[in-house]
Parts: structure tokens; C-alpha cells; sequence
């Protein structure tokens, strides 16, 4: 899918969608491109941003350009980093900003740094805003980092590849308040929509920027003197070249369930995450929760044993429960009854991280995966 004449239903198919994302994040004349994963659409947003403010590194590489310095929190995803590192600005150049308890960045510390950043002579030029971290599902505060963007000069990139699918909810769009005041927005269907692996999203405010960035110009694909109008042929405006059209899946789906099936969609999600978070709390002391309200659908928490219950929470309790975390999943694999990811997050040791992205998910579910928590893991 490169052209228009090697896949015409398939590059209307992306035309339309993609179209109707920005219409939903409010780009009313912007561009947007399908991507693999959001990686891969945070690394569009570094190179699109790069190409505006110094487009002569197109042909001149890193000779054209100063020290670039790139902020994202420190509960981001790591793609930022890793943009850094494939783009050629180096990895210490991608300052972490220290987020506050519940995972979000804190706007104070990020025009600190950028402060730092320009006395120490070198360039800020973009700040990645996370709408749904991966492990605590944060949403940075999107308006007061705008400010800050608009009064450095800084190209603002919000990674809403968990947390984008809240668009789609009256009831939780407010989490993205500030959204039309980014540079670029990455969304990934195959989150919070259900969309099967893989498909992903990259939309951005100004049209024109992703061909001017990433055009080649090879008139053996890409011809100029079509009949039609060649800017179908997208293929120009990728790194990619040849892409799967993974957009006819996210097409079907919409179709089928149209707007008001998604909010549905979305707002049952949501309805699942808060019974769970009263069950956990209605537990009394079997289980900790790391966020009491959590912002997304990432429910992240400590199982307590018989053994630590009515004990002190303290560091040194913390400590044996992320000891006793990993052992009680080796529990659940073994016995083929649950499957729930844990991690340490910061100086937080090992916790449970459970998400619900699947609509299929009901209360009776929940009450299963709660009992047999308990069941496996009361004498640990």
C-alpha cells in the first residue's frame, strides 16, 4: 500500500479514518500516516519536528544541526529515548522530567530543565506529553506543558497511544483536555479500541510537513504526471515504503460499531477499572493499591498475604510484597488460571499491573480474578 493504483480501497479506506481521528482530536487541516506501533509513530513525531525547525538536515545530516535536547516524563515509554538514540541526538539528550505520585509530569520541572537546557547552550526543540503512561496510565497535564512550549518555542507531541481511545467517550474526553494545542498526536487503535495487532496512528496539526520530511522522490514508484491526484500515493510520506494495510480492520470495526458503539466500547472499559478499584477496596487489607484512583485502566496493586495483613506499611513491607509478587504469578501460570503483569515502577518494588482493554470483560470476571488471588496466594 504505496500507491493508489497498487491498493485504491485501502488507501481511501486510511484516507477516511485517519481523517476522522483528527476531526475527533480537532486537526482541521492536518495530515496523518498509519504506523506499525506507537514507537514507530513517536519516532514520525521526532522527525517531523526535527524537519520544521531545521529542514537542511534533510541534505546536510547532523552538520545542520545544533545540540538538540528532546523532554519526556520519567514514566514515559521508551520510545522517546530510543527516537533520541536513532535520530542521532544521543540518549543523555533526552531529559527525563520527575513526575508527581500519581505518574504525571510536573509541569515546574519541565521548564526547569528546559532552563538548564538553553544555559548550558544547548537547543530544546520537543516535548513529548504522555496521555496514558504504560504502567500507572497517567495523563500528563496537557495545558500547563503547552504553555511552556509556547513560550520556549517547543514543538509539543502528546503520545496518547494508550490514552487516545477516551476521545471517543463524552464521559472521558476530558482527560485529553488541551489535545488541539499539540504539534502532533500518536493514538493506537489497537489499545483502548480493540483494534487487533498491529495498527497505529500519527496525526499532526500542520499538512505537509510528513512529505516534506520524509519525501524521496523516486519517479519509479512515485510518479508526478498520474491522471489522478497523486497525493493518495502516500507510500512518499513514510520511511516504510511498502506498509501492511492494517487500516482495513480498524475500518470494519468502526463501521460496525459506529461512533455511539464505541463510546460504548470505551465507557465499559472504564466501568470495569472502577468495580474492580471497589472490590479491591471493599477487600479490607488483602490487597494495596499502588494509584487509589487510577486515571486510565491500568489497575496497579499488591496482593497482601495472610502473614503481612493488619502489619505497618512501610518500605520494608513493600519490599516483601514485591518479593512475594513475582512468586504468586509463577502460581498463576503454573495453575493456568489468571494472567496479570507486575513490574517495579521508580523506587517502587514489583506490583501487579492489571489491565482491562478487552470489552468482553465483565464484573463476574473480576470477582474470579479477585478470589483467586486470594485462593493462590493467601499462605505466601
Amino acid at each position: 500500500m504505496f500507491t493508489y493504483e497498487i491498493a485504491p480501497v485501502f488507501i481511501l479506506m486510511e484516507h477516511q479514518v485517519l481523517k476522522k481521528m483528527r476531526d475527533i482530536i480537532g486537526f482541521t487541516n492536518g495530515d496523518s500516516i498509519l504506523c506499525p506501533g506507537g514507537a514507530i509513530s513517536n519516532l514520525y513525531a521526532v522527525i517531523v519536528a526535527r524537519h520544521k525547525l531545521f529542514p537542511e538536515y534533510k541534505t546536510k545530516g547532523l552538520k545542520a544541526l545544533p545540540q538538540l535536547v528532546l523532554f519526556t516524563s520519567d514514566h514515559s515509554h521508551y520510545s522517546t529515548k530510543s527516537a533520541g538514540s536513532v535520530c542521532g541526538f544521543g540518549t543523555n539528550n533526552v531529559i527525563e522530567v520527575p513526575c508527581d505520585d500519581k505518574g504525571r509530569m510536573i509541569p515546574m520541572q519541565l521548564e526547569r530543565l528546559v532552563s538548564e537546557s538553553i544555559a548550558r547552550g544547548d537547543t530544546p526543540f520537543f516535548v513529548n506529553c504522555t496521555c496514558g503512561t504504560t504502567v500507572l496510565g497517567a495523563f500528563d497535564p496537557i495545558n500547563p506543558i503547552a504553555d511552556i512550549c509556547e513560550k520556549y518555542n517547543l514543538w509539543l507531541h502528546i503520545d496518547a497511544a494508550w490514552g487516545g481511545g477516551c476521545l471517543l467517550s463524552r464521559k472521558h474526553r476530558h482527560k485529553l483536555n488541551g489535545i488541539t494545542r499539540a504539534h502532533s498526536v500518536t493514538w493506537n487503535p489497537h489499545k483502548l479500541m480493540s483494534a487487533l495487532l498491529q495498527c497505529s496512528t500519527v496525526h499532526f496539526k500542520e499538512n505537509g510537513l510528513l512529505l516534506d520530511a520524509n519525501q524521496m522522490c523516486a519517479d519509479y514508484l512515485f510518479q508526478q504526471d498520474k491522471h489522478y491526484d497523486v497525493s493518495y500515493d502516500t507510500g512518499d510520506k513514510v520511511i516504510q515504503c511498502g506498509r501492511h494495510n492494517d487500516i482495513f480492520k480498524l475500518w470494519i470495526m468502526w463501521r460496525s460499531k459506529g461512533m455511539e458503539g464505541y463510546e460504548h466500547h470505551i465507557d465499559h472499559l472504564f466501568d470495569m477499572t472502577e468495580y474492580m478499584v471497589s472490590k479491591l477496596k471493599e477487600s479490607g487489607d488483602k490487597f494495596y493499591l499502588i494509584v487509589p484512583e487510577p486515571e486510565c485502566v491500568n489497575i496497579s496493586f499488591w496482593y497482601v498475604p495472610t502473614r503481612l495483613r493488619n502489619t505497618l506499611h512501610n518500605k520494608q513491607r513493600e519490599q516483601e510484597l514485591g518479593r512475594i509478587t513475582p512468586i504468586l504469578k509463577g502460581r498463576m501460570m503454573n495453575e493456568g488460571t489468571l494472567m496479570i503483569g507486575y513490574q517495579p515502577v521508580g523506587d517502587i518494588p514489583n506490583f501487579f499491573r492489571n489491565i482491562i482493554s478487552n470489552p468482553g470483560v465483565q464484573t463476574k470476571d473480576i470477582d474470579h480474578l479477585i478470589a483467586e488471588l486470594d485462593r493462590l496466594g493467601h499462605d505466601l
